[in-house]
């Protein structure tokens, strides 16, 4: 079963998927699969792995140790065109529609594109919606991208309806990683609402509570990251993965 099938199947029965971000410049590489195998043993439904930098270790060398660790699907969540190889199960395609850097509107993706081919990785076309959070963020910065203003849903429903159009199979609203406010259940739900494609959500999810608003929102699919890389937070996965899993919740 491709891995985006796989999704669409977890998100049907759970009602959403809950995924954790694995970053290979901040994840602790000595704990790494310890927390992979807490992660499986908590419900999580798989793995993104990426960064908006890469400055120490390999990347392919870090895929290759996620991948021995865990069953789960593991998808490349690309900062740039060197976080391609051919170890992931997938690579969400990534077209930050809410810029007008044509670089990363469809420049990279050329150069990615062969090596996709090459390396027969499954891309999952997603557009890639940046959303104000009340700081600069690191995406923001690597990709030039002013951010949609958090209290206009009615533009993210719009550009997220273009990228549907465009024939794209995720939309990704992201408040970026350690975000002082996620994205508002409003403009979830205006998205939700006028796509009929999964919806996406990462960045300033701190709690179980605000990724259950998230769902009950239209979120389709849930991200978490550097949260989790103090070790303080790690027994709070489950309920992350309980709050998420909201279909799961209702027929227990």
């Amino acid at each position: 079963m491709k891995t985006y099938e796989n999704l669409l199947n977890t998100v049907s029965r759970k009602g959403a998927a809950y995924l954790i971000l694995l970053d290979p410049d901040t994840t602790l590489n000595d704990k790494l699969t310890g927390f992979i195998k807490h992660c499986e043993n908590s419900g999580v439904d798989g793995f993104l792995v990426g960064g908006s930098l890469m400055i120490d270790g390999d990347f392919g060398d870090f895929i290759e140790r996620v991948k021995a660790s865990t069953s789960l699907p593991v998808i490349i969540f690309p900062g740039s065109v060197n976080q391609v190889c051919s170890s992931a199960d997938a690579i969400l395609f990534i077209s930050v529609v809410s810029g007008r850097n044509p670089e990363h509107l469809i420049g990279k993706h050329v150069l990615a594109a062969p090596m996709i081919k090459k390396y027969k990785l499954e891309p999952i076309s997603t557009g890639y919606i940046i959303v104000e959070s009340g700081s600069l963020t690191t995406a923001e910065y690597i990709s030039g991208s002013m951010p949609v203003p958090r209290n206009k849903p009615g533009i993210a429903a719009a550009t997220a309806l273009a990228a549907e159009y465009l024939g794209m199979k995720l939309i990704y609203l992201e408040a970026g990683s350690g975000a002082d406010n996620p994205v508002t259940n409003a403009m979830v739900k205006a998205v939700a609402n006028t796509c009929s494609i999964p919806v996406i959500v990462g960045g300033g999810i701190c709690d179980p509570q605000t990724a259950k608003e998230k769902v009950q929102s239209g979120a389709k699919i849930i991200v978490t990251g550097n949260f989790f890389e103090d070790e303080k937070n790690w027994h709070l996965i489950k309920d992350f993965a309980d709050a998420v899993h909201i279909k799961s919740a209702v027929t227990v």
